[in-house]
């Protein structure tokens, strides 16, 4: 009886042990990184979003690419939104977040952009706070510019 006990209780540390150690190796793909990319709150590219200058265009996508908008971010998805004005670039958000949604926007998609038109390098550009492509509509921050990868903060 003593033996079956002492057997029992060493299976059980094992177990506890094996599974704090499955859960103790690092993530398929993580690469030790930390953060937002640059992409955080607080950040200099962050702050360039202005709710005073929100503002909602229509067009037709031209291009669908990823850029770094300043040094030190990861990459972001870009468009080059076509429209009746105006041949205008659009920033979305993160790669790392914006690739990983649902609605995908590509090539002569039609969709409606609502955001804070800015200056960046010398030309204008929005940054994109929703988009609606048919019913969809992608939330990506609120009405003060809080990015919805930024959910914490809410």
């Amino acid at each position: 009886m003593r033996t079956r006990k002492v057997l029992s209780l060493l299976v059980a540390v094992s177990l506890v042990l094996a599974a704090s150690l499955a859960f103790a190796q690092p993530m398929k793909g993580w690469k030790g990184w930390r953060g937002s990319g640059g992409w955080g709150m607080g950040t200099q590219y962050q702050r360039m979003y202005n709710p005073a200058t929100v503002e909602t265009i229509s067009g037709t996508v031209e291009l669908v690419h990823r850029i770094t908008p300043m040094k030190g971010m990861s990459y972001g998805v870009h468009l080059q939104l076509k429209t009746e004005k105006e041949t205008i670039s659009v920033h979305l958000g993160p790669g790392w977040y914006v690739e990983r949604l649902d609605t995908k926007i590509e090539k002569d998609d039609k969709i409606e952009v609502k955001g804070s038109r800015v200056t960046m390098m010398g030309k204008p550009a929005i940054i994109a706070a929703e988009v609606k492509k048919g019913d969809n509509v992608l939330k990506l921050r609120d009405e003060n510019g809080i990015p919805a990868w930024s959910g914490w903060r809410r």
